[in-house]
Order: C-alpha cells, then sequence, then structure tokens
C-alpha cells in the first residue's frame, strides 16, 4: 500500500487550549494519521491539556515519553520542560516513528518551542507529513514551517482573521510558502483530506536541519558547530550573553548561540527590548542608590556643621537626580518604541 502522510504535527501558543480542543472534537476516531501538539507551557505549569484533549473528542491524548512508539489514531503533547521531537528511525510496520524528548535550551524563548517538533519532523520523515500553525503570539513554528515544506510535507496555517492571537499565523504565511489557509471551522475537513494524500517522494536534507535538531535533543554545541551552519553577528544572546550566529533559510533568519539559544527575527526583537531595558534599570537603580547616598553625607556634614562639605555633597546630589531623570525618560521612550514595535507586527501583512 502506499504511504500516507501519516504525521500531523499542530504548533500554537496563545489561545490554543480552544483551538486544540474544537479540533479533537472533529478528528475521527479512525484518523489515518499520529498527531503530534506543542503548546508553549511554563516549566512549572502543572497542565490537564491531556486530559482535556481526551474528553474533547475520540482521539486519546497523552503527554508524550521518552523513547515510547507513534500510532496512528493518537494524539502526543509535549510535557512541559522538553521539546517534542521525531526519531528518524521506523520500528516495523505496524509501529511508528519512536519519539524523544529534547533537554537542549529554549528556542524562542520556549521550552516545548514548536520549530524543534516541526523541524525533527521535516528531517525524520518530511514527505509523509503535514505541519499546522495555529493562534499564538510572535513567531514560533515560522522556522519550523519553512524546514518542513523544503523537505517535502505540507504547511498549514489558521487564517490569521480567524485566530484569538493572529500573529503566529501571519508570521508563518509571511515566511513560508504554505499550502493551506483555513479558518478553524474548515481545518478538521481540510486535515482529514490531506492526511488521506499520498506521501511525496524522499527529499534531500539540508545539514544544518540536522544540526539544530541535534542540538534541541542533547543541548549540546560548540562554536565550530555553529560556524559551520551560520555567520557570527555582532549580537549576543538575550538568555546567556554569548555570541549568535546568523542562520539563513530562504526568506528566514533566526539566531542561535553557540549554547543552542535560538530566536528568529520577532522574538530577538522583543528579547533585545527587555536586555535593554534592564540595562537602563540597572543604571537607574545605581544612579538613585548615589543620590540617597548624597544625601546622607549632605546631611551628615550639615549635622557636623561642616557647610562646604554639605553644600557640596547636596550637589552632587541634585547632579545624579538630574541624570537619573535623564534615564527614567529613555525608558519610558524605548517603551513606547517596543508598543509601537508590537502594533507594528500585528497589523503587518
Amino acid at each position: 500500500m502506499m504511504a500516507n502522510r501519516d504525521i500531523l504535527a499542530i504548533g500554537t501558543s496563545a489561545g490554543g487550549v480552544e483551538a486544540l480542543q474544537f479540533l479533537a472534537t472533529k478528528l475521527p476516531r479512525d484518523l489515518p494519521a499520529s498527531v503530534l501538539v506543542t503548546l508553549h507551557l511554563p516549566s512549572s505549569f502543572d497542565s490537564s491539556l491531556d486530559t482535556i484533549l481526551s474528553r474533547a473528542g475520540p482521539l486519546p491524548a497523552r503527554f508524550a515519553t521518552d523513547g515510547e512508539l507513534m500510532e496512528r489514531g493518537r494524539i502526543y503533547i509535549a510535557p512541559p520542560a522538553r521539546h517534542l521531537l521525531v526519531d528518524g528511525k521506523q520500528h516495523g510496520r505496524r509501529h511508528g516513528n519512536q519519539l524523544s524528548l529534547g533537554v537542549g535550551p529554549r528556542e524562542n524563548n520556549a521550552r516545548p518551542a514548536i520549530d524543534p517538533m516541526l523541524r525533527s519532523v521535516a528531517v525524520c520523515c518530511g514527505p509523509r507529513s503535514i505541519g499546522v500553525v495555529l493562534t499564538g503570539t510572535l513567531g514560533d513554528g515560522a522556522a519550523g514551517l519553512w524546514a518542513l515544506k523544503q523537505c517535502g510535507g505540507l504547511a498549514v496555517v489558521q487564517d490569521p482573521e480567524d485566530a484569538a492571537y493572529s500573529e503566529m499565523p501571519q508570521t508563518a504565511l509571511r515566511r513560508s510558502n504554505v499550502d493551506r489557509v483555513a479558518r478553524l471551522a474548515d481545518m478538521p475537513t481540510v486535515l482529514q483530506r490531506l492526511v488521506q494524500e499520498p506521501a511525496g517522494e524522499p527529499t534531500p536534507v539540508p545539514e544544518h536541519f540536522k544540526v539544530e535538531l541535534e542540538i534541541a535533543r542533547s543541548g549540546l554545541s560548540a562554536m565550530s558547530t555553529m560556524d559551520h551552519i551560520g555567520r557570527r553577528s555582532v549580537l549576543t544572546c538575550p538568555d546567556c550573553g554569548g555570541v549568535m550566529w546568523k542562520i539563513d533559510e530562504g526568506e528566514l533568519l533566526h539566531y542561535r548561540c553557540h549554547l543552542g539559544h535560538a530566536y528568529t527575527l520577532d522574538p530577538m526583537s522583543i528579547a533585545l527590548d527587555e536586555t535593554m531595558r534592564r540595562a537602563l534599570a540597572s543604571g537607574l537603580r545605581a544612579l538613585e542608590e548615589r543620590v540617597a547616598l548624597a544625601r546622607d553625607i549632605s546631611a551628615r556634614a550639615s549635622r557636623r556643621e561642616q557647610k562646604t562639605t554639605a553644600a557640596s555633597w547636596a550637589e552632587k546630589a541634585s547632579a545624579f537626580e538630574r541624570e537619573a531623570e535623564t534615564v527614567r525618560a529613555s525608558i519610558r521612550r524605548i517603551d513606547a518604541i517596543a508598543s509601537l514595535g508590537r502594533e507594528g507586527r500585528k497589523t503587518a501583512p
């Protein structure tokens, strides 16, 4: 029998629980595909998403465990603090591919992240796969969806106008040549049709996909590795302060440090805004401490009737306060600029 597209990988973020719950109610019990789900979850979050999706429809859902074999007609969910990945080796005709839980660093400030899941599906079995990006903020999923397309997979994106949060679908549409755009209400019909399609022809897998997948799996990387797959940039990692490498993927660009933290453009912009604000806040704190200390010294000198010393330190306190106000104004301006950037991403075509 000709193989069908039997791996359905779905990524979502804000608004995703409701979207996934709707899909779970509509997908049939005999769906001829394994369903992988990555929803951004905090590492400390005690999620009941498996129970929610199992109760919503006929497909049993559970959090994936390391080393288990995928089966058709089941939903596997990325657990908190681990990337959900697919092994490249298939174990027997009646069994699916093996799942693994990556311990690599956060990507787009998330673990589990959507890009590693989609990238692993691309490397493992791209021609048999369908990648889906649903509602969410920022740009996680766009790079993974692009990788999936390069390896013979199909890309499906929720219509941004239909999404509870449009930014993630918009980014995927802008940066990947998708095959279908559908409203959530139409998504079950679209997906059931696509999983019935025959798998595509085997496609060569770019080497850097494999390298980045191994980083997500093991967390192991090195400067020499990054020099092989990217170009050193002038940016430093918002997570660890290390050098970041630019990795070009067609119209896409993302950054990765030699410890493995990765960012696409929009999350990187937000992370740098936060880094800059922290730096300014640190400077403001130091200035406010100098104001307080100068005033204490001035007051102490006044009590001792050391008028010259008291006046000198009072003048210093006033100067430090003026500098502190300049930094406060800079923080307000930075916040306003960052807010404009967020609005721009929401309205970008």
